[in-house]
């Protein structure tokens, strides 16, 4: 946060007192920069609205702080700030309490300090309020609290106030209740917004969805004050190193990581290629971690230590480790996987470099990318039949997210995603026990989302463009970005060449070996689902609760996920028809797959040995699912005890637990198989894939019933 030196002769007392407290932040000697200091004169002095697009590293937190503690001294009230991570929440109290600013937070893992905390804010022994944007929607918080602080609040602040446009690329729609809170704040108070990634387009629907243009409620300010900065970085090297396959790009990156400068953040699209790239580089000897939205907490928080003291070489993230990771000295970003679009690109390479003169930043992109990025498009908002759909199932008692995928067939995800829209925008709301129906009128904005999904796919274009640019790779990202400098970067590998030998794209011959071995390591275990979706009577299910034990399925195997950087390529192109010939997939399942089963098989630890395979027909591909049971049955010398047939038509896809458990009820005929009452041992319930796992689970249910005492699932994929 730590300014360039000022280049006023004179500072007003106004400054001065600024850089006072700058300097118990930042250390002594510290200065504000002309715009940070243009931006705490317009919050302070003139109270207005602003926002500040600068790159991640420029300072924009000593705005924010600066400017509370001359309002906290003129006798303003506490200043909020919205922030997305708690990461950040963490080092943004530490840094206020260097300036003697009282910084608190309330989260759900504090749970036992929030009612010290809000009478220390009615007491105005608290300066900051740090709040995530889910808090907002939170029933209790946003009823009991949040009037209070509309009401005394000294200052507002948004911080990754990109997260609040569907336009940008981390769009979240809990921000979107900002636009309200802004408008029942009094006369005179503050606002700022903060991002170090936004187009202009983002820009201007940042203003306009925060009400910063004078658009809302509030519309007596003279207009936003927007500070945009340059998004050079004069320490970035970039570099893009283009290899044909999962194993040569992983190999390159274990043969040239100790290499590559300090300690840095190795990107990946998934969270299991985040865990399978660590395992790895674990193996080959590096010092690293994982890093995803699924790693315990604690482990997060251990992992960030970690980095930040240097006792790892790298993270393997995915872009969880991001907005609000601070490390002045990372010395370099990897990305295995291009990301889709140029202005996340340029979000996650910013980490790098804040404060040494070279950081290294590579990318090393791969063909299964642009599966990755279709399947993250699919979650795009809903259509407008099932949003409509979701406002009648809403009614005036309180109906769970649970019993609402009974009635609406949308993933958890989206479901929850389309509720805290609806939930901004006035036609729902979230209350205890679940959400209600407002009853006020709501128009779905179709053209919008068309837009939207057209500039999600130019974004997509632009990203492949970028491999392939001739031109300077720091002037195209700050195109992408609005940012009007022409001047080459004079450093990336388009400008310079191959700026130092660990960017040869030759590959270390055993690293290369090695990752072909583990990359291409089938067997993955599967758990077997052991509760029934809630509410299945109203889909006419008759089942709930625990699943029985006469019913149950044990832990199944899979060669891999759909989505893996090894396997994944393989097992998508045999599943999706894609490949030696297309129009017609029902053939025979090919030897390199029959292999990788046999080595799934042999190292299937099993307390008990299988006695006997059922296969799961298909409507699709009868043949080769029946090849595929029958070769397995071959394999282990065991009998092919029979098909499970399927009844009636291919069940509709489905989106949730509830609705696709519904769509495969009545699929299976447990009368196609014989007796299985006497049999002694486990039975292998051979499928092509496990997506929801509902399938399986319904088919051995079936099994079972014909008198199976265990089932063992084994398939080709797992999907997601």
């Amino acid at each position: 946060m730590v300014g360039m030196p000022t280049t006023q002769q004179t500072a007003s007392p106004e400054r001065a007192r600024a850089e006072a407290v700058l300097a118990d932040l930042a250390g002594p000697g510290a200065t504000l920069r002309d715009d940070q200091w243009t931006a705490i004169d317009a919050l302070v002095r003139e109270r207005r609205r602003a926002l500040v697009v600068q790159r991640t590293g420029w300072g924009k937190s000593a705005v924010y702080f600066v400017a509370t503690a001359l309002l906290r001294a003129a006798g303003a009230g506490p200043t909020v700030i919205v922030s997305p991570l708690l990461a950040l929440m963490r080092n943004q109290i530490e840094a206020a309490g260097r300036a003697g600013i009282r910084a608190v937070t309330v989260n759900s893992a504090n749970i036992d300090d929030w009612d010290e905390t809000y009478a220390d804010i009615d007491a105005g022994a608290v300066d900051v309020l740090l709040i995530s944007p889910e808090r907002l929607t939170n029933p209790d918080f946003r009823d009991r609290v949040l009037p209070r602080l509309a009401a005394s609040a000294g200052l507002l602040v948004v911080d990754e106030a990109h997260c609040v446009s569907d336009w940008g690329h981390d769009f979240r729609p809990d921000y979107r209740r900002l636009r309200t809170l802004i408008a029942e704040l009094p006369a005179g108070i503050p606002v700022l917004a903060t991002t170090a990634t936004a187009n202009d387009r983002v820009v201007h629907d940042v203003t306009e969805q925060l009400g910063l243009d004078g658009s809302g409620a509030d519309a007596r300010s003279a207009g936003p004050l927007v500070l945009r900065g340059s998004l050079d970085r004069t320490s970035l090297r970039l570099s893009v190193v283009t290899l044909p396959t999962p194993s040569r790009r992983l190999g390159w990156l274990a043969a040239r990581l100790d290499e590559l400068p300090g300690a840095g953040i190795v990107y990946t699209l998934t969270v299991q290629a985040a865990e399978e790239v660590a395992a790895f580089l674990a193996e080959r000897g590096h010092r690293v971690a994982s890093y995803t939205g699924k790693t315990d907490p604690e482990a997060r928080l251990a992992a960030e230590a970690d980095l930040l003291a240097n006792r790892v070489k790298a993270l393997v993230a995915t872009s969880a480790l991001g907005m609000g990771f601070d490390k002045p000295d990372l010395g370099f970003v990897v990305h295995l996987g291009a990301p889709a679009s140029p202005v996340a690109y340029y979000q996650q390479i910013g980490r790098a470099g804040r404060a040494v003169e070279r950081a290294e930043v590579v990318l090393l992109p791969g063909r299964e990318d642009r599966d990755i990025w279709a399947y993250f498009a699919s979650l795009a908002f809903p259509p407008e039949p099932l949003v409509r759909q979701t406002l009648a199932a809403l009614s005036e008692r309180p109906t769970s997210t649970a019993a609402l995928e009974t009635r609406v067939d949308l993933s958890r995800t989206r479901l929850e995603m389309l509720l805290k829209v609806l939930d901004s925008d006035g036609a729902a709301k979230r209350v205890k026990g679940g959400w209600v129906g407002t009853g006020q009128p709501w128009e779905y904005d179709g053209e919008r989302h068309r837009r939207i999904a057209q500039a999600r796919a130019a974004e997509q274009r632009a990203m492949l463009d970028y491999l392939d640019t001739d031109r300077c790779r720091l002037v195209f990202l700050r195109e992408q970005l609005d940012d009007p400098d022409p001047t080459p970067c004079g450093r990336c590998d388009v400008c310079a060449g191959q700026v130092w030998s660990a960017l040869d794209e030759s590959v270390d011959g055993a690293a290369s070996a090695a990752a072909e071995e583990r990359i291409g390591r089938p067997g993955l275990v599967v758990a077997p689902r052991k509760q029934w979706p809630g509410g299945m009577a109203q889909l006419g299910v008759p089942l709930s609760g625990r699943i029985g034990a006469g019913e149950l399925a044990g832990p199944g195997r899979v060669i891999g996920r759909l989505s893996d950087i090894g396997w994944g390529t393989r097992l998508r192109e045999l599943i999706d028809g894609s490949t030696d010939d297309p129009d017609d997939p029902d053939r025979p399942v090919p030897k390199d797959i029959l292999d990788a089963v046999v080595r799934v098989l042999a190292g299937w630890e099993w307390d008990e040995r299988p006695v006997g395979v059922v296969g799961i027909g298909s409507r699709r591909r009868p043949h080769q699912l029946a090849h595929l049971a029958r070769r397995i049955a071959e394999i282990g010398r065991l009998p092919l005890l029979g098909m499970l047939a399927p009844v009636g038509e291919r069940p509709a896809a489905a989106a949730n637990s509830a609705q696709r458990l519904a769509a495969v009820w009545p699929s299976f005929d447990a009368g196609s198989l014989p007796d299985l009452s006497a049999i002694d041992g486990p039975v292998l319930l051979v499928d092509d894939v496990i997506d929801s796992g509902w399938t399986m689970t319904v088919a051995a249910r079936a099994v079972r019933t014909a008198g199976a005492p265990s089932v063992l699932p084994l398939a080709l994929a797992l999907s997601g």
